[in-house]
């Protein structure tokens, strides 16, 4: 199974960790690291190689990051790096995370990795453009 790591500023990990017990209740191999103020690069760091010493079994591990170029997208690139079997996905969501956590135990990293890409983007909704876009379509319509 890929473990999956789970880190950006604040209490966005520990954030989304909440919510996916919720969801999901407790998962194995999945660590959430908080990049809290008080840390510096190099404890983030530290704290991102000891989450892939608890969830890396030799499958992968794929981390999830909240900003492109951030400190923890950085430091997981960096992490990622030293792992024969790695990658890392920034502007994760929480269906992102939800369903990294469904399906890596039947999919290789490379695979997982296209699939929650798209899953991501296809659950960035407008609803005023979507409600326009549906009141369009039907108003359109000459009738029988």
């Amino acid at each position: 199974m890929i473990g999956v790591v789970v880190t950006g500023h604040l209490n966005f990990a520990t954030g989304y960790r909440s919510a996916l017990l919720a969801i999901a209740g407790d998962e194995p191999q999945v660590e959430y690291v908080d990049f809290l103020e008080s840390m510096s690069t190099n404890d983030l760091e530290q704290a991102l190689r000891l989450a892939v010493d608890k969830v890396d079994t030799g499958d992968g591990v794929l981390f999830l990051t909240d900003i492109t170029g951030g400190s923890p997208f950085q430091q997981s690139v960096k992490v990622a790096a030293d792992i024969a079997n790695a990658d890392v996905i920034s502007g994760t969501n929480l269906v992102m995370v939800a369903e990294a956590l469904m399906e890596r135990e039947d999919l290789a990293i490379t695979d997982l990795v296209s699939q929650l890409i798209e899953t991501g983007m296809e659950n960035i909704k407008s609803y005023y453009q979507e409600t326009q876009h549906a009141s369009c379509s039907t108003s359109n319509h000459d009738g029988i």
